[in-house]
């Protein structure tokens, strides 16, 4: 009986203990012990190499032949000395996962011997299967052959698994036609148009020493931790990642008592070995601490260059699946796995460059007096609300549809928050008077021993998309599964095409004769007054605003995938990658078709298992239920007692709700008539299924209420949540 393991896996839970795990070791023992970075490399190489690696990292550029080999052996000869027999050229496809092709360091020789071989060929390029993988109709079956291709730019790791090492080595994925596949490609040529147009910017400001400059990212990791023995019994957290059905728990997260409390020993000591393994692999690991759903935790990062702070982005998943398992847990990086409590985003902390200037998003104490810090930061928002679409289809999944819009995630209009200090300061610009800026004040808490501190002269917003936090921008939109580089390609690209857009202004303001200040306060007024109508400061979740928001201030409401992802047709996102490099129609069209597909994919597995679930184990169970209540009708009429119908009618009524909706959603499943073209087929998703889906779900969700528990079929939400 179903009922009768779920309570058996509540007694196995009840005696599980936290799991044994290496001791501890100092920072400076763990730290990239496992990575192939410069250090390693200045005691494995030449000088004269290492300075050529270094040189290629720093400044870009082709690697001689000649430095790949030595690079080759050096790695591989360091691999081998950890216990590593086979190396993998990691990439990263259009799926928001990771993908591997591993070879061996083996090669045979003819008198039965065999050493170990690792060239600079086979270092910077290999061969996967290129029409596997989602590529939107840029490969077919018969045309097969893709590439990878070394990253120096993201250094090599070993990754250790019980039965020993493996070398991992970044790698871009391109198509034989040369068709980038992957996401790292498109994001490490954002990155080169961004620091084209900034330091031609930087020029424009006088600055003569110019470094390159990057992007830079930390993202905030949101996760739910199951225990595994509830999730053998759940095939939806299996298979879709999330619960398609589930009454909420009596106690849910109302309280505010799990938000930054006490981490449970069991999984503070899963944090810690995931901390072990991450410093181990040049991870900064930074933050941990209980999130505000219960069942939900965070890890953030330090911030790190944009490129390898994705890399370290999909480790950290990884990791966090791989140590899950081994300490009795399921980590769930779905965005919404449970209804109305609070989902999983990744917050994606963005900022811009270089060792010379500095990070030129910081405003430093007088923001109104630092002209290079209002260019940039004008740039954004000149970016945002003419890109904002964009923004939103770049975090556009199945899984995010579900967070956006309530319990502290973000509404799918973009908006940005810039606090009240800078929000100030542009609206001075927006009228022609900028004469000054708010400082923070000094808060004191009237008690003698407690120290004096100055407040920040802005707050936070948290129902903002895209919020000012100091020094940097908070995307606050993008969903826990996700890779980060979709996200960062668009902010890259976009905010290059502004960074030129003021540096043209600049150049044409020049040539009449203006100065440098009258030239940059007319731009970034005219960025203001055309722009401005993205900077909001208020409640993102107020119907008035969403009003406004469209009615007054032109701004685009996409609530689902389906209606976020067409933009990616638009021509002027065409335009706007193809102008910047970044991707070309073919590129962009690929990745409308592979992410409408995967919606698409997403919500039909949603709804045929949920058709599944509610025929054969909801049913059943409520079919049991009320065979017992009508002989307990009977009993109750033998003792001449009054029998009660009523919830017998309930469970009657609901049961022919479910029969309807599962008769409903089937036949939507198999109608076929949504398959002609992808944006048939996403729209009829979102119209269509998703509101059957939702019909079943109250259906069963109302059963849950009526039936005995003893008879339920699935861990409750008080099971997933509070049990471990």
């Amino acid at each position: 009986m179903p009922s009768s393991q779920r309570f058996a896996a509540i007694q196995q839970i009840q005696r599980r203990r936290p799991v044994s795990t290496p001791p501890i070791a100092g920072l400076d023992e763990l730290w990239a012990s496992d990575v192939f970075g410069l250090d390693t490399m200045k005691s494995a190489l030449s000088g004269r190499v290492f300075k050529s690696v270094q040189r290629t990292i720093k400044e870009g550029g082709k690697l001689d032949l000649s430095v790949a080999n030595a690079v080759a052996d050096a790695m591989k000869n360091w691999a081998l000395a950890r216990g590593a027999l086979y190396y993998a050229h990691v990439f990263y496809p259009l799926t928001n996962s990771t993908a591997e092709k591993h070879d061996g360091f083996i090669v045979p020789k003819g008198d039965g011997q065999a050493i170990a071989q690792f060239t600079g060929k086979l270092l910077v390029q290999g061969e996967p299967d290129g029409s596997s993988f989602p590529n939107g109709g840029i490969r077919s079956t018969f045309e097969a052959r893709g590439y990878t291709a070394w990253d120096i730019t993201s250094p090599a790791y070993l990754m250790q698994t019980p039965n020993g090492m493996t070398l991992c080595i970044p790698t871009v994925f391109v198509s034989w036609t040369g068709e980038a596949l992957d996401k790292k490609t498109p994001l490490l040529r954002s990155n080169s148009a961004m620091d084209r147009q900034a330091r031609r910017l930087l020029t424009l400001l006088g600055e003569t020493e110019i470094a390159p400059v990057a992007s830079s990212c930390g993202a905030e990791q949101e996760y739910f931790l199951v225990d595994s023995a509830l999730v053998a019994l759940r095939p939806d957290l299996q298979l879709a990642g999330r619960t398609l059905f589930g009454r909420p728990s009596a106690k849910g997260q109302q309280f505010d008592d799990h938000y930054f409390g006490a981490i449970p020993e069991r999984v503070q000591v899963f944090m810690q070995d995931v901390e072990r393994q991450l410093y181990k692999l040049g991870v900064p690991a930074k933050t941990r601490h209980n999130e505000v759903a219960p069942g939900q935790f965070e890890i953030a990062p330090f911030h790190e260059a944009a490129n390898v702070a994705t890399d370290h982005q999909q480790l950290t998943m990884t990791v966090l699946r791989n140590t899950a398992r081994r300490h009795g847990f399921t980590c769930l990086l779905h965005e919404k796995p449970f209804a109305g409590i609070n989902g999983s985003g990744k917050h994606v902390n963005w900022s811009i460059g270089n060792a010379t200037q500095g990070n030129l998003l910081d405003p430093g104490k007088t923001p109104h007096t630092n002209l290079q810090f209002l260019l940039f930061c004008g740039a954004v928002i000149r970016g945002v609300h003419r890109y904002g679409p964009l923004l939103r289809a770049v975090v556009a999944t199945a899984g995010n549809d579900h967070r956006l819009g309530a319990n502290e995630a973000p509404p799918a209009i973009i908006s940005m928050y810039l606090g009240s200090q800078l929000e100030d300061v542009f609206n001075q610009i927006r009228v022609g008077e900028l004469s000054g800026s708010s400082k923070g004040d000094t808060m004191t808490l009237g008690v003698d021993t407690l120290p004096e501190f100055t407040k920040d002269p802005g707050d936070r917003n948290r129902t903002s998309p895209f919020a000012f936090t100091g020094n940097r921008f908070e995307f606050r939109a993008v969903g826990s599964g996700q890779s980060v580089a979709g996200p960062l390609v668009a902010m890259n690209t976009v905010l290059a095409d502004s960074i030129s857009w003021i540096a043209d202004q600049l150049e044409q303001r020049f040539k009449a004769g203006e100065s440098l200040n009258t030239a940059a306060f007319a731009v970034l007024q005219q960025v203001m007054q055309e722009h401005g109508a993205v900077v909001f400061g208020g409640d993102g979740y107020a119907a008035e605003w969403h009003r406004i928001a469209v009615e007054e201030r032109g701004l685009e409401n996409l609530p689902t995938s389906a209606d976020a992802l067409p933009v990616l047709r638009r021509p002027e996102i065409r335009e706007l990658f193809e102008r910047h490099g970044v991707l070309n129609a073919v590129e962009l069209d690929s990745r409308f078709a592979v992410y409408a597909e995967q919606y698409a994919l997403a919500v039909e597995v949603e709804c045929k298992l949920a058709l599944q679930m509610a025929r054969t184990l909801i049913y059943p169970a409520a079919m049991r239920y009320l065979n017992e209540l009508a002989a307990a009708l009977q009993a109750q009429q033998a003792m001449g007692l009054a029998p009660s119908l009523s919830q017998r009618d309930r469970i009657g009524a609901l049961l022919q709700e479910l029969t309807s909706a599962c008769e409903a959603l089937e036949q939507a499943l198999d109608s076929g008539e949504h398959h002609d073209d992808p944006l048939n087929h996403i729209r009829t998703c979102a119209d269509t299924l998703m509101p059957l889906l939702d019909q079943l779900r109250a259906a069963v969700d109302g059963l849950e209420a009526q039936l005995d528990d003893g008879l339920w079929p699935l861990p409750t939400y008080q099971e997933l949540l509070f049990v471990r």
